[in-house]
């Protein structure tokens, strides 16, 4: 094991070993912890080393968003919109489950990523190549809105806002006090409702998949009727 990280440790620094190893710090910490210093000190060089291939955090954090997104299934030529769109969804999905800290990253930069634009231009194009218009299309997508990417702010999910970075398993849900339930009866029924499918398309009960393919789904599913009927906004 030692001589393997000291071959890592002499092998050049490139653009690409800074953004994984930085990916991988993350994965493993969270990118709250992540810094120049530790990421450096990770790959066994100075901190001012690492500014050759990144200038800054921000640049490393683009570029880290960028690694995630190329992990993504690319879209397959498919004669079904909804499918080849469902499916690549569900593979940015599973991608984000490996990487929990990914959405975050995402949310908090201020232009897309390069990666990120090609992803949506490609989705974009599935959807104009699947009958839609273009009216429909701008409006399915802010519909979609994060979930094309994969990830939603789930309404009764709190381990995001907590800023858990850690695996994505679920856990039982907190009581909820008697008091706040007694006051709110039908949040409380609604929060603590058990309706998790054993049969999802990416594993059993995982991160709430199976809210996340039935919302989806429903989505799907209008605007296939939408695009049947022509719908347009000027109605």
């Amino acid at each position: 094991m030692a001589e393997q990280a000291g071959t890592l440790r002499r092998t050049p620094l490139s653009r690409d070993r800074v953004l994984r190893a930085a990916v991988a710090l993350a994965d493993e910490a969270g990118i709250a912890s992540l810094s120049m210093r530790n990421l450096a000190q990770e790959l066994g060089v100075v901190p001012m080393a690492l500014y050759k291939h990144v200038a800054n955090k921000d640049e490393l954090l683009d570029g880290m968003i960028d690694v995630i997104v190329g992990e993504i299934d690319p879209l397959l030529p498919e004669t079904d919109w909804q499918h080849a769109v469902r499916r690549r969804i569900l593979s940015a999905r599973q991608v984000l489950r490996r990487h929990p800290w990914a959405p975050l990253a995402i949310e908090s930069r201020n232009m897309a990523t390069p990666a990120v634009l090609d992803y949506l231009d490609s989705m974009i194009g599935a959807l104009r190549a699947g009958g839609l218009s273009v009216d429909l299309t701008h409006h399915v997508m802010h519909a979609l809105g994060s979930r094309i990417l994969g990830f939603s702010q789930e309404l009764f999910d709190t381990s995001r806002r907590a800023g858990r970075s850690g695996p994505t398993d679920p856990e039982p849900p907190a009581p909820m006090p008697s008091e706040v339930a007694a006051r709110f009866p039908h949040v409380a029924e609604i929060a603590l409702a058990a309706a998790h499918e054993d049969a999802s398309v990416v594993g059993s009960g995982c991160d709430d998949q199976f809210e996340f393919e039935f919302a989806l789904d429903l989505l799907l599913d209008g605007i296939e009727r939408l695009r049947r009927q022509g719908w347009t906004s000027a109605r």
